[in-house]
Order: structure tokens, then sequence, then C-alpha cells
């Protein structure tokens, strides 16, 4: 696989690094879970469960080693620094400073690791003035941009680092990763001053073709075709191609078009609109709770729904090669399940193992 020999250390919680160390132990990364000695992974304890195990857990989590650590403790830094002198990646996600007061940021770290890639994820970057607020509520986009511009980030200073031997320290912000994935509604804030008037802009309901629609069952459907060829396409097979060239016009100057179509559309079912749109050449989908979602026999035929031996169900590897293709794990791992053998294979002997654990460094 592709990241076969490639050696993670996770210090992170949550989702962010979880996602990101899981996407890379998908693609034969090892990956060495470092859980807090109090308590382990929170989201071990969040959400709904099946075997005493959460779905959040072995949906972040899987394929990887756990290690209950105290870095608290002397010895426990000790030994994330023994494991960083043979790891080529850290990502860790406490909040700006923590790390520093801990003894292990990137500066101690790297200088007794400098081939490292260390990665701090946060809610707004590792300087600015917001530094030390907390993540943003409510918004897992954040938190799901931050995981795939570090893992991107990463990546990057994976491949400068085979050239050379060195390391590099990667900031990432969950804000920062928001603000770079917002290019396509700029235009009204860059060129002329203003925010976007969101029912009026191409993305947000100013465009009649791509815009959702209520359906007679009380069900939706998404239109994501804003291309002219695509609205005559539409609008020909409806009767109404004088209708078109409202679709030519400016987001937020086709009222008309969109008053004609939520009439429309609340003329038939959402299926009687799926078997009506069969074939015709517009870009539409039905509007699916998470549940159909997952239970749409595309899912399970692009391999984005996985079951373990045990019948138990894993969302899939999105990234697919079509050499050396990802062979996930699917098996999250216990709290501290492999605390011994990652603590030997560091130089510490089983005398020192059951010291350690009588001390509750390790656990």
């Amino acid at each position: 696989m592709k990241l076969a020999g490639v050696k993670v250390i996770e210090l992170s919680l949550f989702l962010p690094g979880p996602h990101l160390t899981m996407m890379m132990a998908d693609h034969g990364a090892d990956v060495i879970k470092i859980e807090p000695y109090e308590g382990g992974e929170p989201v071990r304890h969040i959400g709904p469960k099946e075997d005493g195990e959460t779905v959040y857990f072995r949906n972040t989590h899987r394929g990887k080693r756990s290690l209950r650590l105290d870095l608290k403790h002397a010895e426990g830094r000790e030994i994330l620094m023994r494991l960083a002198e043979r790891a080529d990646v850290l990502v860790e996600s406490f909040r700006p400073g923590v790390v520093d007061r801990l003894g292990v940021g990137y500066a101690p770290v790297s200088a007794r690791a400098p081939q490292l890639v260390y990665c701090s994820i946060s809610a707004f970057g590792q300087s600015g003035a917001y530094r030390d607020r907390p993540a943003m509520p409510a918004v897992p986009a954040s938190d799901m941009g931050a995981s795939l511009m570090a893992l991107s980030g990463i990546l990057m200073a994976l491949l400068k680092q085979r050239a050379t031997g060195q390391g590099d320290y990667l900031d990432i912000a969950m804000h920062d990763s928001l603000l770079a994935w917002t290019a396509n509604v700029m235009g009204p804030v860059f060129a002329e001053g203003r925010s976007p008037v969101a029912k009026q802009e191409r993305t947000w309901g100013g465009n009649a073709f791509y815009n959702l629609y209520q359906t007679k069952d009380g069900e939706w459907l998404a239109l994501g075709a804003s291309e002219h060829k695509f609205a005559e396409n539409f609008l020909a097979k409806a009767g109404r191609s004088d209708l078109a060239p409202y679709a030519h016009k400016q987001p937020g100057e086709q009222g008309p078009l969109i008053a004609y179509l939520r009439q429309l559309f609340r003329e038939k079912t959402r299926d009687e609109w799926l078997a009506w749109l069969d074939g015709v050449d517009v870009a539409y989908a039905p509007v699916r709770s998470l549940k159909e979602a997952i239970d749409d026999p595309n899912t399970r035929e692009r391999g984005m729904l996985l079951v373990d031996e045990r019948g138990r169900q894993h969302l899939g590897v999105p990234i697919k090669f079509a050499r050396e293709p990802a062979e996930p794990v699917l098996r999250a791992p216990g709290f501290g399940e492999h605390s011994n053998e990652i603590v030997k294979s560091v130089g510490y002997g089983d005398t020192d193992i059951a010291r350690l654990r009588a001390e509750r460094v390790i656990g």
C-alpha cells in the first residue's frame, strides 16, 4: 500500500486528527494512538454503541494501535520522545500552548527527531488574535476541512522528508480550512466589497436550476443543472422552453423560473419525478436521509459501505488507487490494548513495564 512503512503518532482527539490518521492507516501506515491515561479518547463514549464500542470510535480509529499514556509524567514524555525518534509523523490537536507546557511541543521533539513531520490542528491556528479561542460549535465541516488540509500538508512534507531527511512543522486551523473553501462565493466580497445576499447567489438559492424543490409527497429533489444546456433540456421536456431565457439571467433575477419550478415539482411525488427525469441530460438527485443514502445500492457498489466479520457496518475508503488500493482493517483497538508491545519497541523491558503500570504511566 502507498503508506506502508510510514509511522504515525497520533495525539489528537475527536474528529479532525483521528479521521486523517485513520485514512493513513487504511493505506498502510502504522498509526499509534496515544490516549490520555484518564478516560482515553472521548469518542469511545459518544453516540450509539454496538458490542460495547461506539460507531463514532470505530469509524475514526480502525486499524490503529492504542497506547494509554500519562504525558504529565516525565517518563510518559520520555516514551513519547523515543517513539518520535522512530516516527515519520506526529499529529496533535491540543489547544495552542498545551503541548509546550507539557514539554512535547515542536521544539523539544524536533531536537530529538529532526525527521518528524509535526502537525498541529486547532480551531484558529497557533498565531493570531483568536489563537486561544476554542473550536467553533456545531460546524463539523471545519473539522473535516482541517482533516483533509492536514492530510494534504503531511503528504507534501513527507515527500520532502524522503528526499532530504528533514521534517517540518505544520500549523492547520479549522477556520483557515473553511475560508479556503469559499472561493466560489467570494465574488461580492472581493470585487464589490459587500457580503453575499444568500438567496441571490448561484449556489445558495438564486439560480433556478441550482436549487432544492419540494415534491407532492413532502420529499425533496436537488437540481444542480446551472449550465444552460441542462436547463434547456429540462424545460424542453416540460414543454416550457419559453422560460429558458430566465435561466440565462444572473442569479437573483430568475424569480419567475424559480416560482414555476416550485409549483411544477409539487405536482408529482419524488419517485415519479425520478422516473420522469430518467434519461434527461440534467444534473439532479433526490434529497435523501442519511439512512437512505447508506442503503442506496450505489454506496455499496462504490465500496463506501463495508461490513466486518461480526456484521458491523463501516464507512468505506474514498481514496481509491488502481494500484495498491487501501486495505482497511475493520477493527478498532481496545483502550491501551497495545501499550506493552509499543513500550517494548522503544527499549523498555518487562520489569520496566510492570513498574510503569504500577506508577500509572502506562495502562
